[in-house]
C-alpha cells in the first residue's frame, strides 16, 4: 500500500474490514455510526451497480465493497477536495470497481448521462439551511447543512439515477421522516421499509433508515428498532455485530 498518497494534513484510517483504508482530514469531517448503519441496512448484491450520493470521502462505497463486493460503485460528491481524497483511497485499496466524480445533484442534465443504478445509497446533509448561522464555503457546513443541495434535490436525483424498480437506501433524522415520505411519493419512489435507531431503550430515536423503490407498489414494512447502547452504557450486541465485532455469548 502506497502511503505516499496520504498528505501531511490527512490520516489513513483502518476500516477493520477486509484491510480497507480511508483517507480523511485530521481536522475535517469524520464518518460516524450513520454510515455504518446505512451500509448494513442497504440490500446490495454482487450483481448490482451502486451509486452513493453525497459520498464525501467515500466511506459508504468502501463499506459496501467490504461487505458485499458489488459489480460497480460510483460515488458522487460536489466538493472536489473530498472527491480527490476518495479517489486516492480507491487507489490505495486497489478497488478497481469503485470510482468517484464531482457533480452537482441539481445538474439534472448531467445526471441523465450517468449509467443508471440498481441501488442508491445516501447519507445527505441533515440540517435545514436556515437552522442556525453557517458559512456557505465551510466544508463541514456543506456536509451537515442543506447548502449545496436539499432533501428534494437528493430524491429527484435518485429518481433519475435509479433503474426501473431500483432501490434507494437513506439515513436521516426522524424529524424529517414526513418530508422523506412526501418527497419520495412526489417523485414516484415508494417507501418500502423503515427502521428507527435509538440511543438506548426508553430514549426517542435519533436516526432513521428508509428504503424506497422506484415505481414500487404501496406496502410499507417497519423493521425492529435498533438500540445503540445498553442500560449500563455498553454498546449493544446488535451494534457490535453490525460493526463485525465478536460478541461474547
Amino acid at each position: 500500500m502506497d502511503n505516499k498518497l496520504v498528505r501531511e494534513d490527512e490520516n489513513l484510517d483502518d476500516l477493520q474490514l477486509k484491510g480497507l483504508m480511508l483517507i480523511q482530514k485530521k481536522d475535517g469531517f469524520k464518518f460516524g455510526v450513520d454510515a455504518v448503519l446505512l451500509s448494513h441496512f442497504a440490500n446490495v448484491k454482487k450483481k448490482h451497480r451502486v451509486i452513493d450520493l453525497c459520498t464525501g470521502t467515500g466511506i459508504i462505497p468502501f463499506l459496501l465493497e467490504g461487505k458485499y463486493s458489488p459489480k460497480d460503485i460510483l460515488g458522487i460528491e460536489i466538493q472536489d477536495e473530498f472527491v480527490d481524497m476518495a479517489n486516492r483511497s480507491a487507489t490505495l485499496n486497489k478497488t478497481h470497481n469503485i470510482s468517484f466524480i464531482s457533480e452537482d445533484l441539481k445538474n439534472l442534465k448531467a445526471l441523465k448521462n450517468i449509467d443508471k443504478a440498481d441501488v442508491i445509497t445516501v447519507n445527505p446533509p441533515y440540517k435545514l439551511n436556515n437552522a442556525g448561522i453557517v458559512n456557505p464555503s465551510d466544508k463541514l457546513a456543506i456536509a451537515r447543512h442543506e447548502i449545496m443541495c436539499n432533501l428534494e434535490n437528493v430524491i429527484e436525483a435518485s429518481r433519475i439515477l435509479l433503474k426501473d424498480n431500483g432501490r434507494i437506501y437513506m439515513v436521516h433524522r426522524p424529524e424529517r421522516l414526513a418530508d422523506i415520505i412526501t418527497l419520495m411519493r412526489k417523485y414516484k419512489i415508494e417507501p418500502k421499509r423503515i427502521q428507527m435507531v435509538h440511543p438506548k431503550l426508553g430514549k426517542a430515536p435519533n436516526i432513521v433508515l428508509v428504503e424506497g423503490q422506484r415505481d414500487g407498489g404501496a406496502f410499507l414494512k417497519w423493521d425492529a428498532p435498533l438500540y445503540v447502547y445498553n442500560e449500563d452504557g455498553s454498546i449493544s450486541d446488535e451494534i457490535n455485530k453490525i460493526y463485525g465485532r465478536d460478541v461474547n455469548e
